[in-house]
C-alpha cells in the first residue's frame, strides 16, 4: 500500500492504495468520480481520459502513484458550476454525442487539442488527433462539428478571462 497524494478538480486529496492501482481505478473506486470510464484497459479507445498536470492522459494504463503530486481534471471538473465548458456546450449543440459511453473521455481529449492547436485546427488535423478516442455509435462526423465549434468558443471564452 501507498497513500497517493494529489489535488483531483481543484481539490487536494491523499488516498491509500495497492502499488498497482490504476489511475482509472483510483479515481473511479476511491474518489467516486465515475464520468472517467474504463473502456479497453489498452490504451487503445480512450474512454478514460483525464488531463494531468494540463496534458491529456490514458488514465487506465496509468499507475496511481505516477500522478502522486500531479493536478488531475476529470470530466466532472471542467464546467464552472451549472455552466457547461465550452466543449460540454458543443457537443451538446451539435449532437456529438449517442450513447455516451466515449463522451467524457472524447471531450478531455478534444480540449486537449484545442489547447495544443488553438486556432490552427480543420476538420483534417481533429480526425487525425482523435485517433486515440473510439466511438462505436457515430461516425465522427458531429464530433469534429462539435469539436471545431468549441475551439472558436474556447477562444471567446478565455479572450474573456
Amino acid at each position: 500500500m501507498s497513500t497517493v497524494k494529489l489535488t483531483v478538480n481543484g481539490k487536494a486529496v491523499a488516498v491509500d492504495v495497492e502499488d498497482r492501482t490504476l489511475l482509472v481505478h483510483l479515481l473511479r473506486d476511491h474518489l467516486n468520480l465515475t464520468g472517467t470510464h474504463v473502456g479497453c484497459d489498452t490504451s487503445q479507445c480512450g474512454a478514460c481520459v483525464v488531463h494531468m498536470d494540463g496534458k491529456a492522459v490514458k488514465s487506465c494504463t496509468m499507475l496511481a502513484g505516477q500522478a502522486d503530486g500531479a493536478s488531475v481534471t476529470t470530466i466532472e471538473g471542467i464546467a464552472k458550476g451549472d455552466e457547461l465548458h465550452p466543449m460540454q456546450a458543443a457537443f451538446r449543440d451539435n449532437h456529438g454525442l449517442q450513447c455516451g459511453y466515449c463522451t467524457p473521455g472524447m471531450i478531455m481529449s478534444a480540449i486537449d487539442i484545442v489547447h495544443r492547436h488553438g486556432g490552427q485546427l480543420d476538420e483534417a488535423t481533429v480526425r487525425q488527433e482523435l485517433e486515440g478516442n473510439i466511438c462505436r455509435c457515430t461516425g465522427y462526423h458531429n464530433i469534429v462539428k462539435a469539436v471545431l465549434d468549441a475551439s472558436g468558443r474556447m477562444k471567446v471564452s478565455q479572450a474573456a478571462e
